[in-house]
C-alpha cells in the first residue's frame, strides 16, 4: 500500500525514554534494544541503516565501558551503518571519543527531537548514497571498471562505448584532463574481441619528438647512434591488440603525415629499415584539445583527423555531471581510507557543499587528489571543507539549492527570451508561455522586466 518504513534502532535501557523516542520518530520502524546483547541481536536481525544509542548501558549504567563496547561491535559487523550517540550533557571527550572511533554524530541529553530528527535523516541519506556508490561499483563489471556515475550524460556515453566496442573502427575521445579518457579507452577494449591481446598507451605529449617516432615505429640495430639492438614500436607491439595515442594533438605533423600512412596501409616500416611489416592493430585516441580549431590553424591534418575520428566520443567535464562530484568523492574517501589503515571515514555537510559548489577545472583526478590528501591529512573520522582545502560560501550554496531561487531564474529567462522573440508583443508573448497576460505583467513587474527594453 505504502514503501515499507526505514528501520531505526533505538539502544536504550531508560523505558520513559524509549517511549518518548518512538512517538518522536514515528515516521520510521522503530525497534529497541535494552542492552549490548540485545542491540546485537536486533543489528543482525533488522540490518538498519541508523542507529542511536546511549553510551551508559547495563550492567553499569553510570559507566561507558559497555556503550563503547557496542560501538566497536557495530562498526565491526555493519561499517556503513550510522550511529548517532547520545550522552550526557557535559560529556564531550567521550562524545568526541565515540566520534573518532567512527560514530556518524552525538547529541547531550536531553534533546531537541527536532533537532535529532534532521541528523537522523541526514545520515539516512547518506547511507543509502553509498549503498548506491556500492550497487554502481557491482552493476559497472570489470570493462568500465573505475568509472562510477550516475549522470544522464555519462551513463550514455558508457552506452555508445559499449555499442562501439565490438566494431573495428578507430574512436576519437574529446574531453577536459582528467575527466577518464584513458578509463574509457580500456573499457573499449575489454569490451571488444582484442580483450585477450595488449593495450598499449603513448602520451604523445609526454615524449620529446625526436624520441617520439622511435616509440611510435621502433627502429633497426645500427639506425642512428645509440641503436644497439633492434626495437618494436608501440604500434607493431601493440599488433592485434588496441594502441592508445592520448594527446594525440600534440602530435608533431611529420608524424602525422606517417601514421596516416600507416593507417591507410596497415604497414608500418621501423627507423632504419626497409621492410614493410603489416600491422593488426586497433587505434584509440584522446585530447583534451580543440581539434577542429586545430586544423583550421594548420596544426593538425584535416585528413587524419578524418581516420581517426570514425567514432567521437564527448566526454562531460566533473562540473556538467549531476551528482557525481559527491558521490566520486565518497567512493574515493573509502578506498583511501582503506589504504591507508584510517576505518570508517565519512564527509561532513560542509565538505559536501564545497565539494558540490567547486568547478573542478582538473576534474576526476583533481577530485581524487584532493579526498586523497584529505584523508591522510583530516585529524578524526570525519572530512571537513577545510581538510579539502575548498574555499565556498556555504550562504552562496544554500541559495543556489533554494528552488524558489531556481524558479524564479527560470521563469526571467523565459520571459525575456520570449519577449525578445515576439519584439515586445505582451499577447503573443502570453500565448507563447501559455500563461495570461496579468500573469506576465505580473511577471515583469516582479523581474523588472520593461515591454518597451525587453529586446
Amino acid at each position: 500500500m505504502t514503501d515499507k518504513r526505514r528501520t531505526l534502532l533505538i539502544v536504550e535501557d531508560d523505558p520513559a525514554l524509549q517511549k518518548q523516542m518512538r512517538w518522536a520518530f514515528d515516521q520510521y520502524e522503530t525497534v529497541v534494544a535494552n542492552n549490548r546483547e540485545e542491540a546485537i541481536a536486533q543489528l543482525r536481525r533488522h540490518e538498519p541503516a541508523v542507529v542511536t544509542m546511549d553510551l551508559g548501558l547495563p550492567p553499569a549504567p553510570d559507566d561507558v565501558t559497555e556503550g563503547f563496547k557496542l560501538l566497536g561491535e557495530i562498526l565491526a559487523l555493519a561499517p556503513d551503518t550510522k550511529v548517532v550517540v547520545l550522552t550526557g550533557q557535559h560529556d564531550r571527550e567521550n562524545a568526541v571519543r565515540a566520534v573518532g572511533m567512527g560514530a556518524y554524530d552525538f547529541f547531550a541529553k536531553p534533546f531537541e527531537p527536532e533537532l535529532l530528527a534532521l541528523t537522523l535523516d541526514r545520515a539516512l541519506r547518506l547511507y543509502d548514497l553509498q549503498q548506491d556508490n556500492r550497487r554502481l561499483k557491482i552493476q559497472q563489471g570489470s570493462a568500465l571498471s573505475g568509472l562510477i556515475t550516475r549522470d544522464a550524460g555519462m551513463l550514455k556515453v558508457c552506452r555508445l562505448i559499449e555499442r562501439v566496442a565490438s566494431a573495428n573502427v578507430t574512436a576519437m575521445l574529446l574531453g577536459e584532463s582528467g575527466t577518464g579518457k584513458e578509463v574509457l579507452a580500456r573499457g573499449l577494449h575489454e569490451l571488444s574481441p582484442r580483450r585477450n591481446e595488449r593495450f598499449v598507451a603513448i602520451n604523445c605529449a609526454a615524449i620529446p619528438e625526436n624520441l617520439l617516432e622511435s616509440e611510435l615505429f621502433g627502429y633497426e640495430k645500427g639506425a642512428f647512434t645509440g641503436a644497439v639492438k633492434q626495437t618494436l614500436g608501440k604500434i607493431e607491439v601493440a599488433n592485434k591488440g588496441t594502441l592508445f595515442l592520448d594527446e594525440i594533438g600534440d602530435l608533431p605533423m611529420p608524424l602525422q603525415a606517417k601514421l596516416l600512412r600507416f593507417l591507410q596501409e596497415r604497414v608500418i616500416e621501423r627507423i632504419g629499415g626497409r621492410e614493410e611489416i603489416p600491422v593488426d592493430v586497433r587505434i584509440v585516441c584522446a585530447t583534451h584539445q580543440d581539434v577542429k580549431g586545430l586544423i583550421q590553424a594548420g596544426r593538425f591534418r584535416e585528413d587524419l583527423y578524418y581516420r581517426l575520428a570514425e567514432i567521437v566520443v564527448d566526454i562531460p567535464a566533473l562540473r556538467d555531471r549531476d551528482g557525481d562530484a559527491v558521490l566520486l568523492a565518497h567512493a574515493f574517501v573509502q578506498r583511501f581510507a582503506g589504504e591507508h589503515g584510517r576505518g570508517a571515514m565519512t564527509l561532513t555537510d560542509d565538505a559536501v557543499h564545497s565539494i558540490e559548489s567547486h568547478r573542478w577545472p582538473g576534474n576526476i583526478r583533481e577530485l581524487e587528489n584532493a579526498i586523497k590528501r584529505a584523508v591522510i591529512m583530516a585529524d578524526g573520522n570525519c572530512i571537513t571543507a577545510e581538510d579539502i582545502g575548498l574555499n565556498v560560501n556555504p550562504d552562496e550554496e544554500l541559495e543556489a539549492l533554494n528552488l524558489r531561487v531556481v524558479r524564479d531564474e527560470a521563469e526571467r529567462r523565459a520571459v525575456v527570451r520570449v519577449m525578445a522573440r515576439v519584439n515586445g508583443n505582451v499577447a503573443r508573448a502570453a500565448e507563447v508561455l501559455g500563461i495570461s497576460r496579468p500573469t506576465l505583467y505580473d511577471l515583469m513587474n516582479r523581474f523588472g522586466i520593461k515591454k518597451e527594453t525587453s529586446t
